[in-house]
């Protein structure tokens, strides 16, 4: 049997990153690395710092990374790939040309007789109001069409910018988790928990931030961190789900 694995939030092509050209080195080691062994990877959002897929165009850069998905795919290993509320914008690019299984919403899911509820974690937390109401902006077709309209060269320009701003504004407050009771996605599991008791693992990106603690007997509540600094994943062989931190040469997958 082989394994599944789970990472988010490596954010390439920040601006605001300074590691970016090994940030990726070592996403593309870590794929490499479990070829092997891996049946599926779920990437569960913010993959990259901003992704805006024009209809003729696509983001400048990544090739190791868009690399390396193609061959896992070709490979016979199943990627799926989350938008998150950096990369929302994705086409049919990375399906066409990488092979990856695109998912736009949460996905449950049943793996190894296990069910799973995964998503990025944007959107579904009801205390961030103004969060909420920018998103909305964000996923109005109206606005993306016009947004596309601008020229890839004054497009990216300000998405990158945007983004770089957006970390430096909210760095302050990114990896922090308010609690188990008192959080708004751990909230949000609890209350849909209620209505589907069959779910054996949530798992989320988003926040940046290590979580990990059991919800009931059976169900599991999970925050991956992130590819910048923590360089975490989780990896599931049928029977046990374990979260490591991904150390070139020395982790053991």
């Amino acid at each position: 049997m082989k394994n599944v694995y789970f990472l988010a939030d490596a954010h390439l092509g920040s601006w605001a990153i300074s590691h970016g050209r090994m940030q990726e080195r070592r996403v593309v080691s870590f794929l490499d690395s479990i070829k092997e062994r891996a049946a599926a990877v779920y990437m569960l959002g913010d993959m990259f710092d901003f992704w805006h897929e024009y209809r003729y165009v696509v983001p400048k850069g990544f090739t190791r990374l868009l690399g390396k998905i193609s061959e896992l795919t070709d490979y016979g290993v199943e990627v799926h790939f989350f938008t998150g509320n950096h990369d929302l914008w994705c086409g049919s690019y990375l399906e066409r040309e990488c092979g990856v299984i695109l998912h736009r919403q949460p996905l449950t899911t049943e793996i190894y007789g296990k069910v799973f509820f995964l998503a990025h974690g944007d959107g579904l937390d009801s205390t961030e109001r103004k969060y909420l109401m920018l998103r909305g902006v964000f996923h109005n077709k109206l606005c993306q069409k016009l947004f596309a309209a601008i020229h890839p060269r004054w497009g990216m320009y300000f998405g990158l910018n945007w983004a770089r701003n957006s970390r430096k504004k909210h760095e302050d407050v990114e990896g922090f988790f308010y609690g188990e009771d008192k959080d708004g996605l751990a909230i949000f599991v609890r209350k849909y928990l209620q209505t589907h008791s069959n779910i054996n693992y949530f798992i989320f990106g988003h926040r940046h931030v290590d979580v990990d603690f059991m919800l009931s007997d059976s169900a599991r509540f999970i925050i991956l961190g992130d590819w910048i600094k923590k360089f975490s994943f989780a990896v599931f062989d049928g029977e046990k789900l374990l979260i490591e931190n991904y150390i070139e040469g020395e982790t053991k997958l």
